[in-house]
C-alpha cells in the first residue's frame, strides 16, 4: 500500500526516523510522496532516492557524526574564542561535508538533482531570512529564477538543515540577490501541511515527528538567558506546525519521544545511536498496529 510521508526536524535525534522507516516498511507500506524538514528532509531524500530503512539505518551507523563538522580554520588562540567569528561566518561549521555526503550517497542511486526525480515525490522546507518566508524546494524555485530539474537535492538538504549559527547558511543566487537561506524549522519543523491539507486527498499522509505529543510534551523552563533563548526558539520552531496538528492529523502522527537528546550532540556513542533508531523503530511498531489508514 502506498502513502505519503513527512518527516520532521530534529537534528541528530533523527537517527530514531531511520528505525521508524524499517518498522512502516515491514508493515509492507511503501511511500509516493515525501516532504521533510532538516534532519527529515536527509531521511526523505534518501527514500526518495531509492534507499530501504535497512540500508538508511546502515548508512548512519557507518557514519562519523563528527566528519560532518566541518570547521573554519580559527586564528584565535582559545578555543573558546572561535564563538567571535561567527560574526562573519554565521556559523561554527561550514557544511559542506554534510552536503558533499549527501551528494556521494544520492549519485550511488543515480540521483542528484530534482529532476532525477518524477514530479511531486520530495519536498523540501527551508528559510528564506532575507525575504521573511517559507521556502518550499523544489516548488518555489521559479520565482527565484531558477530551473527546479537542475537544482542539486543535496544543496535543497543542506539549506534545510543549516541549523543557525550551528551551520552557515546557504547563500542562494537568484534574481532577487543574494538569499540567505536557514534550517526549515525555524519556520516549520514539522510540515504536516503540505499534504495533510490538501482538500481530497489522494492517499494516507503519515507524520514521522521528533517530540512527545502535545499532551506529554513538558513545559519550558526559564530562569536565565540562556533557558529564555533556547525556549524562544523551540515555541518558534513548533508554534506554527502546531496550528495543523488538530486531532484529524494528530491520529496520523507518530511521536517519537526523544527530547533526552540534544539536537546538535553530533558525539553520539555507537549505543546511544542504537538506541535512538531502536527507539523510532518501536515506537512506530506500536503505532501502526492501531493505525486505522
Amino acid at each position: 500500500m502506498y502513502i505519503d510521508g513527512v518527516f520532521s526536524g530534529g537534528g541528530i535525534k533523527g537517527l530514531a526516523m531511520a528505525g521508524a522507516c524499517q518498522a512502516i516498511e515491514k508493515r509492507g507500506l511503501r511511500f509516493a510522496r515525501l516532504a521533510g524538514t532538516s534532519a527529515g528532509s536527509i531521511v526523505a531524500a534518501f527514500i526518495a532516492a531509492g534507499y530501504t530503512g535497512d540500508e538508511i539505518v546502515d548508512l548512519l551507523e557507518e557514519l562519523d557524526l563528527k566528519d560532518l563538522m566541518d570547521e573554519r580554520i580559527s586564528f584565535f588562540p582559545l578555543r573558546f574564542l572561535k564563538w567571535i567569528s561567527i560574526y562573519w561566518s554565521l556559523g561554527l561549521y561550514k557544511g559542506q561535508k554534510l552536503e558533499n555526503w549527501i551528494a556521494a550517497k544520492l549519485k550511488a542511486k543515480g540521483i542528484t538533482t530534482f529532476g532525477d526525480l518524477p514530479p511531486g515525490t520530495l519536498k523540501i522546507i527551508a528559510s528564506d531570512l532575507t525575504n521573511g518566508k517559507i521556502l518550499v524546494l523544489p516548488d518555489d524555485l521559479p520565482s527565484y529564477g531558477i530551473v527546479p530539474e537542475h537544482f542539486s537535492i543535496a544543496r535543497a538538504v543542506r539549506m534545510s538543515s543549516s541549523l543557525p549559527y550551528f551551520f552557515e547558511p546557504v547563500k542562494l543566487t537568484s534574481n532577487k540577490g543574494n538569499c540567505i537561506i536557514v534550517d526549515g524549522g525555524v519556520l516549520s519543523n514539522f510540515p504536516i501541511w503540505v499534504y495533510g491539507s490538501e482538500p481530497f486527498p489522494v492517499r494516507p499522509v503519515l507524520g514521522i515527528k521528533l517530540t512527545p505529543n502535545e499532551q506529554e510534551r513538558p513545559t519550558n523552563r526559564i530562569t536565565n538567558a540562556i533557558e529564555l533563548y533556547g525556549a524562544l526558539f523551540e515555541t518558534m520552531k513548533d508554534a506554527h506546525d502546531a496550528r495543523h496538528i488538530a486531532s484529524k492529523y494528530e491520529k496520523n502522527i507518530v511521536f517519537l519521544p526523544v527530547d533526552h537528546i540534544l539536537t546538535t550532540e553530533f558525539d553520539l556513542t555507537e549505543e546511544k545511536k542504537l538506541a535512538l533508531i531502536e527507539l523510532g523503530r518501536r515506537t512506530t511498531e506500536q503505532f501502526l498496529r492501531q493505525w486505522a489508514y
